[in-house]
C-alpha cells in the first residue's frame, strides 16, 4: 500500500495524476494519515490548480464532452461545410 506522499511525489515528478492514483488517494484519505501526507496532498492540489500536474480524469471528461459536442453538431447539420 502506498502512502499519500508517495503518490503525490510520483504525480509531481511526472506532472501527471492517473485515474488509478486518484482512486488510491481517495481511499487513503478515508483512513488515518499524518501531517506530512496532508501537506503533500495540499501541494498536489495546488500543483493541479496551477497546471503543473495534469489529471487524467479531467482530460477524459473534456474528451468525452468534445466527442458529445461534435456528434451533436453533426446531427444538426452544422459543421458540414468544408
Amino acid at each position: 500500500m502506498f502512502l499519500i506522499r508517495e503518490l503525490v511525489q510520483h504525480a509531481l515528478t511526472t506532472g501527471y495524476l492517473t485515474v488509478e492514483a486518484e482512486e488510491q488517494l481517495r481511499h487513503l484519505l478515508q483512513k488515518k494519515y499524518d501531517l506530512d501526507d496532508l501537506d503533500a496532498f495540499v501541494n498536489l492540489q495546488q500543483a493541479a490548480m496551477s497546471g503543473l500536474v495534469k489529471q487524467e480524469s479531467r482530460e477524459l471528461r473534456i474528451s468525452r464532452q468534445i466527442s458529445l459536442s461534435n456528434s451533436t453538431v453533426g446531427r444538426c447539420g452544422i459543421g458540414a461545410i468544408a
